[in-house]
């Protein structure tokens, strides 16, 4: 029963939640259903469910077919009274359209006749309006036409004049009209084309002077050495200092002054065609050669526009760039005068254009911009001219280049730009300058001193006399009393050597002429150099003849005469210089010449080289020496190589009569002391260790025979004995052993007055010992003779008492 009750309760539930799910779907939209669906799936009663769903389809479609039963009869009435009305409708629109057909037959004559008469008085309507507005833009049209011709002629200024009247005046009048618009829109391309053209005009103006900048500074330079020779003409007297014209006399000599406003033609190349001129005609003005109106029309054209600062700022960039153009140096500048004249050419003509422009325009160029390319054509001109001028080994290019800079550095000067750099540069090239001539005269001193045959110079007529006393300062009295044919004790390169260093004097003046200095300048610089080639250039060529090898003992004794008259002859240089710088040589700071320390210097050499020279001829009659050590037997002569050496010294040293007294005497005795020292050695060297009495005695011959010599006085001037003192070692020496006189010598030992003070007993000792040893050699049977055996005795105690002296001496 309870069962029931619940499944019955159970029941009335599930209805309800069905009916409820029934009227959510028949309320809700179709897209919020599925969450009410999904409530019917989860639950149990599925089937019941769908059972309620068809009996409430049934239940519409019945309800549906019920209004549809009532409200049919009234349709089908509508429908027939519709039907009706569109028969009368049909009538309706036949009356219509016919009698519209009519009335369109009837007036078609009246529409064609106003419609006639209303394009006649449109017509005149629109032709009266168009007269109006013709007479209105003829001006316009007429004013732009104008510009068009001046645009075509290239009148650009007139042009923009023209453009400004037709902006602001005409186009005003008319600017509703679309040409006009049209106008109007072309006007800042009008503006960009004439600033176009100006500025084409303008580069091909920049590229012709770029072309034709050599020509220009080519012919300022001209002007300026037109005007310095005038002046030298008017002046006749040397230039003292530096005068500069100002920069109003430039100007009036170039008569260049240009009109800023008006172009001179209306073809504007730049540069005017100018035919080269003969040196005798007046050279036009470097200005004269160049057309700047394109320059100034352009400037105007921009200022106008209100675009001056971008020409300025343009106009300056090109010139820049150029400027580093011309600044930069052919490779092969130094090759050729040519090559550096074209350079300056060059620079000159740029600045002759841009101080032109300066004073010409109002601020398209200025002072701070000119100097700032000026210091940078300066640095570079500098640097490039110590680059290429140090390749040249040419003086005279160098000199001719110092010609150059010169009148490069005045032109400028001319027109106001500083310069001073390039004079102290100048200085520098000086200092090359003179290393190029002393190279020069390096080789001319060699070509003299190699030619010259180093014998006096023969003269056989008063007239070749007065010629080499007129090429160098020489006077002597007795050679003037001598008939002829007659010789002077110098040899021929003394006059030339002489000439030389004045031509040398003279080529230095070359280089300090327009340099702006002073005379005491000139002459330090000029007596400076000619310190340098006495000293250096002539000193080393001197050494270098008499270090030769093949020189001989005349060479060399003429050299010492020659380089001794010419160090005579410096006072005379002195005197030279001073007259053509017209500087005492008193004045302070006045350098002195060092002529006479190089000709002492290279007489000093040259007699050093005779004394080497005369050993070795010594030295080479010693090696035909070929003494028999052993020998007992007496020539009674002197050995043959000793005569000959002899015979070769007495004849050597008759050369030396026009030497210096001490020269031969200093030549003299070291010969002597050498010939003395070498024999010593060829008695002592260790090769001869046995030696005879005999060999002795003949060695004894050849000294007396050397001795004989030094008495006879082969130079003048030695005292009594003083030559013989050279060979006193060997005299002792000698004496000793051949005396044998051993109890006076080392008795005497150490006294002041000692006969045989010179003989050292080291080599008393050595000589001995290569008797003893021949002593027991050569007598087998000694030791059975009581003569022999008491010699031999008494050389031992000789050599003992020696090496007592010896070990005393050393202690």
């Amino acid at each position: 029963m309870e069962r029931s009750k619940m499944a019955e309760a159970e029941s009335l539930e599930t209805a309800a939640e069905h009916e409820r799910i029934l009227r959510e779907i028949e309320s809700t939209d179709t897209a919020c259903i599925g969450p009410t669906l999904r409530s019917v799936y989860d639950g149990e009663e599925h089937g019941r469910f769908m059972e309620k769903l068809e009996t409430r389809i049934r239940n519409h479609d019945r309800e549906i077919e019920k209004m549809c039963n009532f409200h049919y009869q009234g349709f089908v009435d509508s429908i027939t009274e519709l039907l009706k009305v569109r028969g009368e409708a049909q009538k309706l629109k036949n009356q219509v359209t016919d009698t519209n057909r009519k009335l369109q037959h009837e007036g078609k004559e009246l529409v064609i006749a106003m419609e006639e008469l209303k394009q006649c008085r449109l017509q005149q309507r629109n032709i009266s309006a168009t007269v109006d507005k013709l007479m209105l833009c003829l001006p316009v049209l007429e004013m732009y036409s104008k510009l068009r011709d001046q645009m075509k002629t290239k009148r650009h200024y007139p042009a923009l004049k023209t453009l400004e009247h037709l902006e602001h005046t005409y186009l005003p009048q008319v600017s509703h009209y679309r040409f006009c618009k049209v106008m109007v829109d072309n006007i800042p391309k009008l503006r960009e084309e004439i600033k176009d053209v100006s500025m084409s005009d303008l580069k091909d103006f920049l590229e012709s002077i770029r072309k034709h900048s050599d020509k220009i500074g080519e012919t300022a330079m001209k002007q300026a050495q037109q005007q310095r020779n005038l002046d030298n003409i008017v002046l006749q007297q040397p230039r003292i200092g530096s005068k500069r014209k100002s920069k109003k006399d430039a100007y009036t000599i170039f008569d260049t002054e240009m009109e800023s406003t008006s172009p001179k033609s209306e073809q504007d190349s730049g540069i005017l065609d100018v035919e080269d001129e003969e040196d005798d005609e007046e050279v036009p003005g470097a200005q004269d050669l160049v057309d700047f109106s394109p320059v100034y029309r352009c400037l105007h054209i921009y200022s106008v526009l209100g675009a001056r600062e971008t020409f300025e700022n343009y106009y300056r960039k090109q010139r820049r760039k150029q400027a580093r153009l011309v600044l930069q140096p052919p490779s092969n500048m130094h090759e050729t005068l040519d090559g550096y004249r074209k350079y300056f050419n060059q620079i000159v003509g740029f600045f002759v254009v841009e101080d032109h422009i300066l004073h010409t325009t109002q601020g398209l160029v200025n002072r701070a911009y000119i100097d700032e390319l000026w210091e940078m054509a300066l640095s570079k001109t500098i640097a490039a001219l110590r680059t290429h001028s140090s390749y040249c080994s040419d003086p005279n290019l160098v000199l001719d280049l110092k010609n150059l800079i010169v009148l490069f550095a005045d032109t400028l000067q001319v027109y106001g730009f500083p310069v001073n750099q390039l004079f102290d540069m100048l200085l520098e090239i000086r200092d090359q300058y003179s290393e190029t001539l002393l190279k020069k005269w390096g080789g001319i001193f060699r070509n003299i001193l190699d030619s010259d045959n180093y014998s006096p110079i023969p003269v056989t007529s008063e007239e070749m006399y007065k010629k080499v006393v007129g090429q160098f300062p020489f006077q002597d009295t007795e050679l003037e009393k001598q008939p002829f044919p007659k010789k002077f004790p110098f040899s021929e390169f003394v006059p030339k050597v002489y000439n030389q260093i004045k031509e040398f004097i003279y080529a230095c003046l070359k280089f300090s002429e327009d340099l702006h200095l002073s005379s005491t300048e000139v002459d330090d610089m000029i007596r400076k150099s000619t310190n340098l080639l006495l000293t250096r250039t002539l000193s080393n060529s001197l050494q270098n003849v008499i270090k030769r090898k093949n020189i001989g003992l005349t060479e060399l004794v003429q050299i010492i005469i020659n380089t001794t008259h010419l160090e005579k002859s410096c006072k005379y240089l002195e005197e030279f210089i001073t007259n053509i710088t017209n500087v005492l040589p008193e004045t302070v700071h006045t350098t002195k010449l060092y002529g006479t320390t190089t000709f002492k210097d290279a007489r000093h050499a040259a007699e050093e080289e005779i004394y080497t020279n005369l050993n070795q001829k010594i030295d080479q009659f010693l090696q035909l020496a070929d003494y028999d050590w052993m020998t007992g037997d007496l020539d009674n002569k002197a050995s043959d190589y000793l005569v000959d050496l002899i015979a070769f010294l007495r004849s050597t040293f008759a050369v030396f009569t026009h030497l210096p007294g001490k020269v031969a005497q200093t030549a003299c005795m070291s010969a002597c002391k050498h010939l003395a020292t070498s024999l010593m050695q060829l008695l002592l060297e260790a090769e001869v260790r046995q030696l005879t009495l005999g060999a002795l005695q003949q060695f004894n011959l050849d000294v007396r025979e050397c001795e004989q010599f030094a008495r006879s006085g082969p130079v003048p001037g030695f005292q009594e004995d003083t030559l013989q003192l050279a060979f006193i070692d060997l005299r002792q020496l000698l004496d000793l052993f051949i005396q044998w006189d051993w109890s006076t010598y080392l008795a005497d030992y150490g006294q002041p007055n000692c006969k045989y003070l010179r003989v050292n007993p080291v080599t008393a000792l050595t000589l001995l010992e290569k008797m003893k040893d021949t002593s027991r050699k050569n007598n087998m049977f000694a030791q059975f003779r009581k003569n022999e055996r008491d010699k031999q005795k008494l050389i031992d105690t000789v050599a003992k008492q020696l090496r007592g002296l010896i070990s005393s001496h050393h202690s």
